[in-house]
């Protein structure tokens, strides 16, 4: 398990994640010019087990999932990318509507409480929220500070990088835990790790005051030794 902290302290404890994201964008824009990613962390991926999805039942935690597969064939048009048009940008591809309807069904096996679901404003990121938890569409929400950060200068990741730490951070109450839906880069910018491969849901604990810890991945093909399949009768 790796914890991840700031190189800045922030001030004061936002009573919601909103707050808390607008405070860490201010602070780093204002106090850390040289912002940068936490590619220096040492990190490696681990599986989540039995024991953390029984806890995850219980809520508490953050769950960071990279949308789902994509059209490679459809590049987004950077830096021309029209947050309206999905025709400018990579989408999903069948295959990957069809994981994230799977996801939804399987995250109901699960048993896995959602309080929110946080999404990225790009189509495929959106997309991905809107089919797995179709039956829940009261949750979800854009942020557009969850943008994709690989066509993004230094400078304009800042406060995506920032955003994320915020959200990934903030404590989410017992029995429920926060979704992020978003993109791969933002991870490795904010933490060293290049969340692969696309449907990927990444487990976190949020610690406060902009530290959180990595606690394991579920790739999309890992969910079957979770919820190995009934017994026939």
């Amino acid at each position: 398990m790796l914890a991840f902290s700031p190189a800045i302290a922030l001030h004061g404890n936002a009573p919601a994640h909103q707050a808390a994201v607008s405070a860490c964008v201010l602070a780093v824009a204002a106090v850390w010019p040289g912002f940068s990613s936490a590619q220096d962390q040492t990190f490696r991926e681990t599986l989540v087990s039995p024991a953390l999805l029984e806890q995850m039942r219980q809520g508490g935690f953050v769950l960071y999932l990279r949308h789902g597969a994509t059209d490679s064939s459809r590049m987004d048009q950077a830096p021309q990318v029209d947050l309206n048009d999905c025709n400018t940008q990579r989408v999903l591809s069948d295959a990957g509507r069809q994981q994230a309807r799977d996801l939804g069904v399987t995250l109901q096996r699960a048993r896995i409480p959602v309080g929110e679901v946080i999404h990225s404003p790009l189509c495929r990121a959106r997309e991905s929220a809107q089919l797995t938890f179709a039956t829940q569409p009261e949750l979800l929400r854009a942020e557009p500070l969850l943008a994709y950060t690989a066509n993004l200068t230094s400078e304009q990741k800042k406060p995506v990088i920032a955003a994320t730490r915020a959200l990934v951070s903030t404590p989410v109450p017992a029995g429920t835990n926060r979704v992020i839906v978003a993109h791969a880069p933002n991870m490795a910018d904010l933490m060293g790790y290049f969340v692969k491969p696309e449907g990927t849901m990444v487990v976190l604990r949020p610690l406060g005051q902009s530290r959180f810890e990595y606690l394991g991945s579920i790739p999309p093909s890992h969910w079957a030794a979770l919820l190995p399949a009934s017994p026939k009768r």
